[in-house]
């Protein structure tokens, strides 16, 4: 809660005027979030993908602490569902990306790969992904030639 620390008149009135733009963004990550959750129920089962659990990404506990007035804990729940949005989407995004493209992105100065890249094939390594992908793709081929 670093904004307690920097109270002024000239600092508050600089919060009340960005106000609406943070407060704002709630109705896009709540479009993004039922978007997001319609895409996930219906794609990953087509998929075969595991449903991820949301409760696991979300947590609120903040609001139990009684030194906080009504308005910290808004504000607390606000940025715990924001964080968690972006969490549980880097979720389903990053599984979505491993069943249509496991393949890393090519290393540059200043990439910040995400953790889930880890399980993917090297970029430049062609070996690798005949390896891995190559008996996926013959067992397609028998069946199609059923």
């Amino acid at each position: 809660m670093e904004y307690i620390k920097y109270f002024s008149i000239q600092k508050r009135l600089k919060q009340i005027i960005s106000s609406p733009f943070i407060y704002g963004a709630v109705i896009w990550f709540v479009i993004f979030d039922l978007f997001l959750e319609i895409y996930h129920r219906i794609c990953f089962p087509l998929y075969w993908l595991e449903i991820i659990d949301r409760k696991k990404y979300f947590k609120y506990d903040r609001r139990k602490l009684p030194y906080l007035s009504y308005l910290q804990k808004f504000n607390c729940f606000y940025c715990s569902y924001g964080n968690w949005l972006i969490t549980y989407a880097r979720e389903i995004v990053g599984q979505t990306e491993k069943y249509w493209c496991g393949i890393r992105h090519e290393e540059t100065a200043g990439f910040v790969e995400p953790i889930h890249h880890d399980e993917f094939i090297p970029y430049w390594d062609e070996k690798a992904f005949y390896e891995t992908y190559a008996k996926y793709e013959n067992e397609c081929k028998l069946i199609q030639q059923r």
